[in-house]
């Protein structure tokens, strides 16, 4: 695994207005060599794009057949994320003003010591702030 991924760039990849050639080069680098995520990641997912059904941004046709591609990745769900969900996690959340949602995905890249791709912007900044290395 390349890379620990976040839901903000994952469903960007299925949005026009929110795709970028930093995106899309991230997208191909974890369709090559893959990428982890926190075991709450499928649930952003499914919230993301149920929000966008909610506003019609999308068709129950285009999520199903999103999320069908997204099983088809290599993305590996770590099994560890709940074990730290009240200690580092909760941990990085208060020091660094993010949510536990957020700030699972900062853990599981320190725990790794993986890159982090995000686009959320005080995830990003938590993460320079610990030397966690960005994408995109």
């Amino acid at each position: 695994m390349s890379v620990v991924i976040d839901s903000s760039v994952t469903l960007a990849w299925f949005f026009e207005d929110e795709r970028s050639d930093a995106t899309d080069a991230l997208l191909q680098q974890v369709v090559a060599e893959g990428a982890v995520v926190p075991s709450l990641w499928r649930l952003e997912i499914a919230n993301g794009f149920q929000s966008a059904l909610r506003r019609k941004r999308i068709t129950v046709a285009f999520r199903d057949a999103s999320l069908a591609d997204l099983a088809a990745f290599p993305i590996a769900v770590d099994a560890e994320t709940d074990r730290h969900a009240w200690g580092s996690t909760l941990t990085l959340a208060e020091r660094h003003g993010l949510t536990p949602y957020d700030a699972c995905y900062l853990e599981l890249a320190q725990r790794l010591r993986l890159p982090l791709a995000s686009l959320d912007r005080e995830l990003r900044a938590a993460s320079r702030a610990l030397r966690v290395a960005l994408k995109p």
